[in-house]
């Protein structure tokens, strides 16, 4: 049985975190990683396109946690210890330089996420941290379990230990930092350790449309859209992009964030109704009257109005039965009526969902009532400790969840080290 003071399940952007800050704040504590696959921080490499996304340009920690449909109450004390500006000075520290870019999202400057997975790689060799692939996690016991056999020294001790079974061997850990992130596996052995679960859903994806006003326009982006799901209260803004399945971009992402448990109820069917301008019906109605007086010779199918895609603008009018011919000035009441309605509450019926590039976050994992968010350690077992997407915590995207990561495992790693 391999013994060390602390163990780390999971090699990903938390675990790594975790177990290099474990060993800078105390070198004397023996530290094991233990990553099931070949190779860690995988999620790392994708992320981003391949150029790891590592935070976001957000500096108050109370305007940070509105990007969290969960988590959003927990997080803001743990924002206040370790946030955004701590996350560049961290790897500033280390040689890595990140930038921001317009949407407010941080990368590293060489634009490659492999710059991040070094600097991982390179402070764990530096610090001794082991790290043990192909190592999966079958069991976990704490010691006051009665299948866990401790040596007579070790239960003088009262040590909080924990035995893990591997695939590979038994390991012995006085503290134990789960950073699995949305693994169903490890979360059911956390059930039998009297953890609860919070189901797992998809959280962030891209909804899937069949209409014939987006069918021909793929890759059309409408920049600042206001959008609401019927019969609801969910609602998001931002740009709009029109995919040949349906609809993306952070409007939509947005919304299937906070609205993951709801959409998940509604088994992905439902109507969204969208605002292409961001007015009122009525102001865009008097806008149209004065477009009609001041454009009364121009077709109005040619020219695009308000700043929207031509394309998508055209689409709308012959949605409105307005031919490609019919000038400003032929323009009736019900065809102004019908293009109002459609640039300001136009209604696209969802038919299912499409995963979001390779950002497969989930909502869902240990409940948030269990865990003491100074410390991330669990109210149930002392010395067991969680980061990252283990817990029920996601956010939108764009670099928060790997910020959820840096400060859960930076705040693990403080307690543990002591």
């Amino acid at each position: 049985m391999k013994k060390y003071d602390v163990i780390i399940v999971g090699g990903g952007a938390a675990g790594f975190f975790a177990a290099i800050n474990i060993a800078e704040f105390n070198p004397e504590l023996k530290i094991a990683i233990l990553e099931r696959g070949k190779e860690g921080l995988q999620k790392v490499k994708i992320s981003g396109g391949g150029r790891c996304n590592v935070t976001h340009a957000e500096f108050i920690p109370s305007e940070l946690v509105q990007n969290y449909p969960r988590g959003e109450k927990e997080l803001l004390g743990p924002f206040h210890q370790f946030m955004t500006g701590d996350t560049i000075e961290w790897f500033e520290n280390r040689g890595v330089e990140l930038k921001i870019e317009d949407d407010g999202r941080m990368f590293p400057v060489s634009n490659s996420s492999q710059t991040i997975i070094d600097c991982f790689l390179n402070e764990a060799k530096k610090h001794n941290v082991n790290i043990l692939y192909n190592h999966s996690v079958k069991s976990i016991y704490p010691n006051n379990n009665d299948n866990v056999m401790l040596s007579a020294v070790e239960a003088s001790h009262g040590l909080d230990n924990f035995k893990l079974q591997t695939n590979q061997g038994d390991f012995i850990s006085e503290k134990l930092l789960i950073a699995t992130g949305s693994n169903p596996k490890i979360w059911k052995l956390l059930e039998d350790l009297n953890h609860t679960i919070s189901q797992p859903i998809p959280s962030l994806f891209t909804f899937d449309i069949k209409d014939k006003r987006i069918k021909t326009i793929p890759g059309v982006v409408a920049k600042n859209v206001a959008i609401k799901v019927v019969d609801s209260n969910l609602e998001s803004e931002g740009p709009l992009l029109i995919t040949h399945v349906g609809m993306s971009a952070p409007a939509i992402l947005k919304l299937s964030a906070f609205g993951a448990i709801e959409l998940a109820k509604r088994d992905y069917k439902f109507e969204i109704e969208i605002n292409f301008i961001r007015q009122s019906l009525n102001d865009c109605l008097d806008n149209l009257k004065e477009l009609k007086q001041e454009l009364n010779k121009k077709t109005v199918f040619k020219f695009a109005q308000f700043d929207l895609p031509k394309r998508l603008w055209q689409q709308l009018v012959l949605a409105s039965h307005i031919s490609e011919k019919t000038t400003w000035a032929e323009l009736n009441k019900q065809q102004l009526d019908a293009l109002a309605l459609q640039l300001t509450k136009a209604v696209f019926k969802v038919e299912g969902k499409s995963t979001f590039k390779e950002e497969f976050v989930t909502a869902g994992g240990i409940n948030l009532k269990e865990v003491n968010f100074k410390t991330f350690e669990s109210k149930l077992h002392k010395n067991l400790y969680f980061a990252g997407e283990v817990l029920n915590v996601d956010a939108v995207t764009g670099g928060f969840n790997f910020q959820n990561a840096w400060t859960g495992a930076y705040l693990a790693a403080k307690s543990m080290s002591k």
